[in-house]
């Protein structure tokens, strides 16, 4: 049995993420990520069962990072609404940062492969900010409704605004995000 190397798998998943990009799930084989990523064919079975398995690993991966990037300077002592608020910026700091990654997940949630993912695992790494919205809900700040018309409203707004071929002639400066913040925010307030 081989032996696992951290850097060929993030080479894998960033050749995954490329090719998938370019040129879509279907004509994304195995042996174009394993040239893409300088490794052999075989090196990705090492990591991943098959073409399915490393299409959901990278999808993970990238909202594990998501993750991370929204909880970075986190404080749960602050008032709910400036947490929603530092949540809202650094997402749109990740997806500034990481087109490539924003471009995979939009395409990966809207595919049939969307459906392999345990969401149940994935939603307890938000579970941080999910805790956060239950507060404002018990604390009167946010509406009492379900969790996903609250996502809706918090969270689908930045995926249109970061999406270029959405928003074409967006400037996404400080003032535009803190415009688009007071707006979900006072979607959701109660």
């Amino acid at each position: 049995m081989r032996i696992k190397d951290e850097y060929k798998q993030d080479a894998i998943i960033e050749a995954t993420i490329k090719l998938v990009n370019e040129i879509g799930f279907a004509a994304t084989s195995v042996s174009k990520i394993a040239k893409e990523a300088n490794v052999s064919p075989a090196t990705l079975y090492v990591y991943y069962k098959n073409k399915e398995d490393l299409l959901v690993s990278t999808y993970i991966n990238i909202k594990r990072n998501i993750v991370k990037a929204l909880l970075q300077d986190f404080d749960n002592t602050l008032p709910v609404r400036d947490i929603m608020r530092k949540i809202w910026f650094n997402m749109f700091a990740f997806n500034l940062k990481n087109p490539q990654y924003f471009h995979f997940k939009e395409q990966f949630a809207n595919s049939p492969f969307a459906d392999l993912v345990n969401d149940e695992e994935l939603e307890k790494e938000f579970q941080p900010i999910m805790n956060v919205i239950k507060r404002g809900i018990e604390q009167k700040i946010i509406k009492d409704v379900d969790f996903d018309i609250i996502a809706a409203f918090t969270f689908y707004p930045i995926v249109s605004l970061s999406n270029p071929k959405i928003c074409r002639n967006l400037t996404l400066d400080d003032e535009t995000i803190e415009q688009a913040f007071s707006l979900a925010w006072d979607a959701i307030k109660f």
